[in-house]
């Protein structure tokens, strides 16, 4: 029976060790595809951003097969960031969808060996109708390349799959040169995060690209008392808006400073209520812009030495906001 465990024992290793050489070939292989993609980059690529930049219409991005999955997302991403676009399926584009193509658009088509029989209907139609169609594969020479407008070269450099058949590098370097064209394309247009956020507003990623103001309170639910009011005042308006502090301003409406929970607690006395405000603020607060985003508030409050759980949201020196830690909690980011 010791035999046998001990047997096993290093069988189990020995699969291990292969697993792990497997898999950094795999990675290896896909590293030296990037490699050559990266280093091969030629006048190609800014002349596919200038049409892709330029395009009237959308960017319909087509492939079958594996290429199809990265056509997708490949299309998504460029939506998501600033160019509309979709997908087109080869097949169903043979069957009424090369409708949804028109003369303003540009084509991306995607197909690793050029010869994909169910593009054909699609490179014919563009040629048709002068439609711009960039061709991405290893095959500059292929009926793809031979019909596009201009080719965005693959590397030739073979798949990690052992059999070399399952594609596997050259869809790695494929997805790769879409995100190319999409991030180029984002600095092209000074895509910012503000307009990241408008195609964002869900989940966690909304929540972070949400601005200050957004969340803040305005208006009347401002806690704020004039420099010259007693400390009886501001015990009001901090019971009555219930964010735990107020905001001190001058004649001119200037934020000079603010009072919270903890500085109550530091002045505690019994001749509190006939101070002046002016006595008891903290000078020179610590302030955020509106169009800051919630994450940057949250790190402020964070990075104060002690930390705060208020920010008065200013303009020049004037509030226009308050926003609290839990506004950020709401929001899904604190």
């Amino acid at each position: 029976m010791a035999s046998l465990m001990a047997s096993n024992v290093v069988l189990a290793n020995t699969l291990q060790d292969d697993d792990l050489k497997h898999a950094v070939h795999t990675i290896d292989k896909e590293i030296e595809t990037l490699e050559i993609l990266k280093n091969n980059l030629d006048v190609s690529l800014s002349q596919a951003l200038d049409l892709l930049q330029n395009t009237k219409g959308r960017v319909i991005v087509t492939g079958m097969g594996k290429s199809g999955h990265i056509a997708r997302k490949m299309a998504a991403t460029f939506s998501s960031t600033g160019t509309v676009s979709f997908f087109v399926h080869p097949g169903e584009a043979s069957h009424g969808d090369l409708g949804m193509i028109a003369d303003d658009d540009v084509i991306i088509a995607i197909s690793y060996s050029g010869e994909s029989k169910e593009l054909s209907d699609i490179l014919m139609y563009a040629k048709r109708r002068n439609i711009p169609l960039i061709a991405i594969t290893r095959n500059p020479e292929s009926a793809l390349g031979k019909n596009s407008t201009l080719v965005l070269k693959l590397p030739d450099n073979g798949e990690a799959c052992p059999l070399g058949l399952a594609p596997t590098s050259s869809t790695t370097a494929t997805i790769v040169l879409g995100d190319v064209l999409a991030v180029d394309l984002m600095e092209r247009k000074g895509f910012s995060a503000a307009d990241f956020r408008q195609r964002h507003p869900g989940g966690k990623l909304g929540a972070i690209l949400c601005r200050v103001a957004d969340v803040m309170h305005k208006g009347d639910e401002m806690p704020l008392l004039n420099e010259n009011a007693l400390m009886q005042e501001a015990l009001i308006v901090m019971s009555e808006k219930m964010l735990g502090c107020v905001g001190i301003v001058d004649d001119a409406g200037n934020l000079e400073g603010i009072i919270t929970d903890g500085d109550l607690r530091r002045w505690m006395s019994p001749n509190l209520i006939t101070e002046k405000v002016a006595n008891v603020m903290t000078k020179n607060p610590k302030v955020i812009g509106p169009e800051a985003l919630i994450v940057d508030a949250v790190n402020v409050m964070n990075n104060t030495g002690r930390g705060i759980t208020n920010l008065f949201v200013v303009e020049g020196k004037k509030p226009v906001g308050v926003i609290h830690i839990h506004d950020c909690l709401k929001a899904g980011v604190a």
